[in-house]
């Protein structure tokens, strides 16, 4: 069986001097402030406050000071008087004097800690072997410091040890484990000299074909306008000499980056390309990685440090899979964010490299229409090339192919694959 309880709430009615609050609504307010004197009011105003944002603050306040107004205020005076009296003011005399060493009253004693904190601070003994103590034993303060920096103990150390010991520079003189890091007079270093290129004459040039121009840097010119832009693109189509262009911090929005990606179509000639530090949207660079697939022809691309600087995982594998289908490119400088894109990217750019080592040496061309977009089937017979060069006889000493000679650098602002020094190389 089961019971239930009800309970009942009895409300009382609340009261005022003795009758409920109810019985004063029909009390007509304006006819009993008409009854009281001036002195009654203003002992009504002082004990009730009128809760009126209209009225000025010395009609809504209690205190009322009847005296004369001395004069206008004067800051200076007032502290220094709140001051004096204050320094004036005698001071209450303790009951019982101040001994030192004695306490008063009852001392503080903290807790004691809790058992698992107990057992948190207790050292372990750790046996390292009769080899590994004698050597820490004999181990001077320097060689202690410079094995915490490698441990990556850097609370151990202030910032020049530890960048001492990671560039073996020798510890500083006269700091050990408390040493305090003193400050530094700056280098002074002088300004860099401003670009001094000419974009209209460097159209023109452009436009015309010259064939001493090879480079072009227009690098921190920001007054570069978009009919500028428009010329120069436009005479990039045909222009067959220039190598390196270099566009960073110019100021590129993707109206003028996408008339780039339209002139990269064309162009057969361009190897460098810098349009770092500009305005240039996600979506406009997958564009301007998708453009480099019509030519084949450009090998360093680099477009990092734009208004978004982060893709997002959709964005890097697009790019992703437009730089595994390109057979030129060797450095890509792009912040990819997560692992997948960058070792991807950084594989293909080191097979690339490695198919225009064993290209060079067996005497063919590496750039232009040989490295067309291929199809798998294109991909495993060269692959199946590089197999059967690497497997030669070990008369010629150059067959083998090793990937750890190059310098494969993967930061998180930039993935590049660099090729070893070559004297025969003129990339």
């Amino acid at each position: 069986t089961s019971s239930s309880t009800t309970t009942k709430t009895i409300t009382t009615p609340a009261k005022l001097y003795g009758k409920d609050v109810g019985a004063y609504d029909d009390i007509d307010v304006d006819e009993l402030l008409a009854q009281l004197s001036p002195e009654e009011i203003s002992m009504l105003a002082k004990e009730v406050d009128p809760d009126d944002s209209f009225l000025p603050p010395s009609q809504r306040t209690n205190y009322e000071c009847d005296k004369a107004p001395t004069g206008p205020l004067d800051r200076k005076k007032l502290i220094d008087h709140i001051n004096k009296q204050a320094l004036e003011t005698p001071d209450r005399p303790e009951l019982e004097p101040f001994v030192p060493g004695v306490v008063r009253g009852k001392k503080w004693i903290p807790p004691p800690p809790a058992a698992k904190l107990q057992a948190a601070d207790e050292q372990i003994a750790i046996d390292l072997g009769d080899e590994y103590e004698q050597a820490l034993t004999d181990a001077t303060q320097e060689e202690i410091i410079d094995l915490a920096a490698i441990l990556g103990f850097h609370s151990m150390m202030n910032q020049d040890q530890y960048h001492a010991s990671l560039l073996n520079k020798g510890q500083p003189v006269g700091l050990g484990w408390d040493g305090i890091t003193k400050s530094a007079i700056p280098k002074i270093f002088p300004a860099e000299a401003p670009n001094t290129t000419d974009p209209e004459e460097t159209i023109q040039r452009i436009k015309s074909d010259d064939g001493k121009l090879v480079e072009v840097n227009l690098n921190n010119i920001k007054t570069i306008s978009d009919e500028q832009f428009d010329k120069l693109f436009e005479a990039l189509k045909s222009n067959t000499h220039l190598e390196v262009l270099s566009l960073t911090n110019v100021g590129l929005t993707d109206r003028t980056a996408l008339m780039l990606a339209a002139a990269l179509e064309q162009n057969h000639a361009l190897r460098v390309l810098n349009v770092e530090t500009n305005f240039i949207s996600p979506t406009v660079i997958v564009t301007l990685v998708k453009s480099l697939l019509t030519q084949m022809t450009i090998e360093e691309f680099r477009a990092s440090n734009q208004r978004s600087q982060v893709f997002g995982n959709k964005i890097e594998m697009e790019i992703t899979e437009l730089v595994e289908k390109n057979t030129t490119l060797l450095r890509l400088g792009l912040h990819l964010e997560f692992n997948d894109a960058r070792h991807r990217v950084a594989a293909h750019l080191q097979r690339n490299i490695d198919r225009i080592r064993v290209d060079k040496r067996d005497g063919r061309s590496s750039r232009g229409s040989y490295y067309r977009p291929v199809r798998i089937e294109e991909e495993q017979q060269l692959a199946e090339m590089s197999d059967v060069e690497e497997e030669e006889p070990e008369e010629e000493p150059e067959v083998e192919v090793q990937p750890e000679d190059y310098d494969v650098e993967e930061d998180p602002d930039n993935v590049v694959i660099r090729p070893p020094p070559s004297d025969d190389e003129d990339m």
